[in-house]
């Protein structure tokens, strides 16, 4: 349920409703037609992604991830050299 898209509610409106008003005599011999509602059912259709789309993300995604390693490993390297250089020079001073 976590990775199921949602669509938003359909957006209402504020407005109050209106008739449609027409400039026409009462008594006009021509035929309205009103378009039909649409049905709740009736959804949008999704945005298609591509196969390169998704290509592209999981090789970004893959990209982030070892620069992301390479920064954790660098920084885990300076902490041992700071603590190996900090007892040679602990020792060195007590002798």
């Amino acid at each position: 349920m976590l990775f199921r898209p949602q669509l938003p509610p359909e957006p209402t409106s504020h407005l109050p409703a209106t008739t449609p008003q027409h400039a026409h005599p009462t008594a006009c011999a021509c035929q309205h037609t009103l378009a039909p509602a649409p049905t709740a059912s009736a959804r949008p259709a999704l945005p298609s992604v591509g196969a390169g789309a998704v290509a592209v993300v999981i090789v970004g995604g893959v990209v982030l991830t070892v620069l992301l390693a390479a920064v954790v490993v660098s920084a885990i390297s300076v902490a041992v050299a700071a603590v190996v250089l900090r007892s040679l020079l602990a020792n060195a001073s007590r002798r």
